[in-house]
């Protein structure tokens, strides 16, 4: 047996066959454990390892029966009519079946484990975002064809004739896309974002007039998915986009105004606001944010209720939120120390055409004297945050 064995492992079909064989068995263990996984929560921990293990005992004992038939070894008796019958139940239609289901469990597996092995970079830029979109079109799309194909395979295995099943659907999908142009067109809508690097996962858009806008969690050929501040998920077909307005595309920027009142040195104000945007844009904590110098644009309206100065920072995407709430903290405090007020809403109250009648009382007759306004705070240090601001986007995107 030991000469038969050297004389047929010599032939090189007899190693190919050896090779496909083990696939074949790896393949059916994997489909054997998922659907092992999928039952273990309705039986006993101890029938699950008993299963598991008599799964194992089952795929080496059949591999090596149908490597005893492959390598054509009759003097081991048991495993080479086992083996035989194994080949003889494969080449029936149920068997090609479970085969196919178990290359199709393999391609699966192989697919998900190879998009899970791309990393994505932990900084946001556009690579990032690209590598992300593309890392979740590609999954899906591989694994439909995995479906597919497994289905045509099956089919054909089963007796239908595919080419006339492909044509018949053919016919069919000519008919149903007059009614199907929605799909086609969101397909064809994803194709183009994709292609043109629109926008990617991360990226925080605004589609249409804003009514919806959110970041970017899920992105496909069809539907684009939307995670809005409040946690709500916007699932919005591609076809229906019109406009989308992206705030984290290549740089982003933070319009940092103030409003003092009209009593105010405007000419102190705006030093004062200088001096805050400098000092931010010289941070150790916050310069590798800025991508240039702050622009002090002066003042930019004569608003109602006070003066309204405006500066501009150029900045990281996704930067503007956290910057533009620590330049609110630091102006806050810096426009206290200098004296300058912010003002407050004004309103007028107009009495009716009767006469007002006021009365006067000392101290202690009832009246109560109004306590006296409290200082400016001055012992606040501006470059110690107590609290780091967060780097989420702001709500008022959700409000457009």
């Amino acid at each position: 047996m030991f000469d038969a064995l050297t004389i047929q492992l010599a032939k090189p079909q007899v190693w190919v066959g050896l090779a496909l064989t083990l696939v074949v068995a790896y393949a059916l263990y994997r489909l054997g454990r998922t659907l092992l996984r999928g039952l273990e929560r309705y039986q006993h921990p101890r029938l699950t390892a008993l299963l598991k293990g008599l799964l194992l005992l089952s795929v080496v004992v059949g591999w090596l029966a149908s490597a005893t038939h492959i390598v054509y070894l009759p003097d081991v008796p048991f495993l080479f009519d086992l083996g035989a019958d194994i080949r003889e139940g494969f080449r029936n239609s149920a068997g090609k079946v479970v085969v196919v289901l178990a290359m199709a469990m393999i391609a699966w597996n192989l697919v998900g484990t190879a998009t899970g092995r791309i990393v994505v970079e932990d900084e946001f830029n556009r690579r990032s975002v690209r590598v992300q979109t593309l890392k979740g079109v590609t999954d899906s799309t591989l694994k439909v064809i995995i479906v597919v194909v497994s289905a045509i395979a099956m089919l054909q295995t089963l007796g239908v004739n595919a080419t006339s099943l492909l044509a018949g659907v053919s016919i069919l999908g000519v008919a149903v896309g007059f009614g199907a142009q929605s799909l086609v067109r969101d397909v064809f809508t994803g194709f183009f974002i994709l292609l043109e690097d629109q926008y990617g996962v991360g990226d925080v858009i605004a589609v249409g007039t804003g009514q919806l806008s959110g970041t970017v969690e899920r992105l496909n050929l069809r539907v684009t998915a939307l995670r809005a501040l409040d946690g709500t998920v916007h699932i919005i077909p591609n076809g229906q986009i019109q406009t989308v307005s992206v705030s984290s595309k290549d740089w982003s920027r933070v319009v940092a105004t103030v409003d003092v009142t009209y009593n105010a040195d405007v000419d102190e104000a705006l030093r004062v606001l200088d001096a805050v945007s400098q000092e931010l844009y010289r941070d150790p904590a916050w310069d590798d944010h800025f991508l240039d110098a702050p622009e002090i644009q002066g003042v930019t309206a004569l608003a109602p209720d006070g003066v309204t100065l405006r500066a501009l920072f150029k900045v990281l995407p996704k930067s503007q939120y956290a910057l533009g709430r620590e330049f609110n903290r630091r102006i806050k405090i810096a426009m206290d120390q200098a004296g300058i007020e912010i003002p407050s809403p004004q309103r007028s109250v107009t009495f009716a055409s009767g006469p007002l009648e006021v009365k006067l009382a000392r101290p202690g007759e009832g009246a109560q004297v109004p306590a006296p306004a409290p200082a400016p705070v001055t012992g606040q240090d501006r470059t110690r945050p107590p609290v780091p601001p967060s780097f989420s986007r702001d709500a008022e995107e959700d409000e457009r």
